[in-house]
C-alpha cells in the first residue's frame, strides 16, 4: 500500500527530524553516543549487503542515514522514513550491551526498509476517505444516527484494520531487524534476552493485544525464537556464524 510516493515523503520526513532534534536535548561525544552511531552503521552495511544479495540493488540512495542519542526517560527509539533514528537514553538500561542496542537499531532500520511509515500513512488516508463515505451515507439521517454510524466506523476500522495492521509491521519489523543484526555480527539470540527485559520494564501493564499496535511481549518473544535458526542461516550466507 503505496499511496505516497518516498519521494514526497522523505523530504518532509527529514525537516521534521531536523525540528525535533533542535527541539529536544541531543547527546554528543559520549560513549554511549558514539555507541548508538557506531552500530547503526554496522546495521546499515547489513542492510545494504541484504538487500543487494536479494536483487535488490540500490534501494537505498535516497536514504539519509542519521543516528542520534536524545535524553529522555522515555524507554524508547524511533526511525523516521529515509533512515533517521533516535534513541532515547532511558532504553539504554534495557538494551544493557551492543547485542540489546543492535536488537533495537535492527527494529527500527527494518521499519524504514519497509516503508511502514509510507503504509501507515497510505492506510490512514483510505480510512480518513472511508469516514467521508460513511458520512455522505448517512447525511439524510438524524444527528445522532450520524454519530453513531461514525463511531462504529472509527471502532471497527482501528480494531479490525489499523490496529492489526500495525501489529503485521512490529512483527515483520522483528524478522528483519534480527536477520540485519546476525548480518552485522550480533547473535540474535540475545534479542529474546532484551525482549524479555522490555517485558519486565513494562509491569505487566500493557493493554490486551487487540487493542494494542504492538505484539503481546508473550506473542513476540515466541515469534522470534521461531525466527532466531531464519536470522542466523541468512547471516550464515555472509560468513557470520554463531555457536
Amino acid at each position: 500500500m503505496a499511496l505516497v510516493p518516498n519521494s514526497e515523503i522523505f523530504p518532509s520526513s527529514f525537516q521534521q527530524y531536523n525540528t525535533f532534534l533542535n527541539e529536544n536535548k541531543v547527546v554528543k561525544g559520549t560513549k554511549d553516543a558514539q555507541r548508538v552511531e557506531s552500530i547503526g552503521m554496522k546495521i546499515k552495511v547489513a542492510a545494504e549487503k541484504w538487500l543487494n544479495s536479494n536483487g535488490n540493488v540500490g534501494y537505498l540512495k535516497d536514504y539519509k542515514w542519521e543516528y542520534n542519542l536524545v535524553e529522555s526517560k522515555e524507554v524508547n527509539a524511533w526511525c523516521m522514513p529515509g533512515g533517521k533514528i533516535v534513541f532515547y537514553t532511558g532504553i539504554l538500561p534495557i538494551c544493557k550491551d551492543d547485542a540489546g542496542m543492535a536488537t533495537v537499531m535492527g527494529h527500527e532500520v527494518a521499519h524504514a526498509l519497509a516503508n511502514h511509515g509510507q503504509q501507515r500513512m497510505s492506510a490512514g488516508m483510505l480510512q480518513q476517505l472511508g469516514a467521508v463515505g460513511v458520512g455522505v451515507a448517512t447525511g439524510n439521517k438524524s444527528e445522532e444516527t450520524q454519530q453513531i454510524a461514525m463511531t462504529a466506523y472509527g471502532a471497527t476500522t482501528q480494531l479490525g484494520g489499523m490496529l492489526p495492521f500495525s501489529r503485521a509491521h512490529e512483527s515483520e519489523a522483528d524478522m528483519i531487524g534480527l536477520t540485519l543484526m546476525a548480518i552485522a555480527g550480533y547473535n540474535p539470540d540475545t534479542a529474546v534476552a532484551f525482549w524479555e527485559r522490555m517485558a519486565s520494564n513494562s509491569g505487566g501493564q500493557a493493554p490486551p493485544e487487540f487493542l494494542s499496535t504492538h505484539p503481546s511481549s508473550s506473542t513476540r518473544i515466541a515469534e522470534i525464537k521461531k525466527l532466531i535458526p531464519q536470522a542466523k542461516a541468512e547471516a550464515a550466507k555472509f560468513g557470520v556464524k554463531f555457536k
